[in-house]
């Protein structure tokens, strides 16, 4: 059982108010997540900040669920993949794309699995990759950009995983009907 505060606008620290109000207005609720954050609001003002700039990379919706649920997957999060669940639904992100994620089967093009066998590498190897490792995510179609964009997607999941592990975050009801467990 979590001990960790779930703040709403009359509990949270007074600088987090306004980053809830933002919350609330882009999510139409306040994340559990976001709630837990609030406690410090330098971590939900930085989620916040990572997770616009991530929205707004160049990555494709289906790419960013990738990069996204390779790491919660990995990171075995209960909380997100269950949340990214419904956000790929949202993003119009096909449930084909999703499940290979979630069950870890074969994605259905081999870019996308190029991108899923990068970013589950920088999460295994801490960013320490092998050239060829990097080659062959440019041969798949990727970039340079595309390697610090994965970069930047894994720097808010490292945010958004560990918070939920610590603070065992309940999933929202809007997202429990994708409950997940590591296999």
């Amino acid at each position: 059982m979590s001990t960790f505060t779930l703040h709403d606008q009359n509990s949270a620290p007074e600088a987090a108010k306004l980053l809830l109000e933002k919350s609330q207005k882009a999510f139409g609720m306040i994340p559990g997540l976001h709630a837990v954050m609030a406690e410090a609001p330098g971590l939900l003002e930085g989620y916040q900040v990572l997770h616009g700039l991530f929205v707004n990379s160049s990555f494709s919706a289906d790419e960013k669920t990738v990069v996204w649920q390779t790491i919660n997957v990995e990171h075995a999060c209960h909380y997100c993949v269950p949340a990214h669940t419904g956000i790929a639904k949202s993003m119009k992100v096909s449930d084909e794309v999703s499940n290979a994620l979630r069950d870890e089967t074969p994605l259905p093009t081999a870019k996308l699995e190029a991108l899923r066998d990068f970013t589950l590498a920088m999460v295994r190897q801490r960013g320490e990759l092998e050239p060829k490792q990097v080659q062959d995510f440019y041969a798949a179609g990727y970039s340079q950009q595309n390697v610090l964009e994965v970069i930047l997607g894994l720097s808010q999941k490292v945010m958004s995983n560990y918070t939920n592990h610590i603070a065992q975050t309940p999933i929202d009801e809007a997202f429990k009907q994708f409950a997940w467990t590591k296999k």
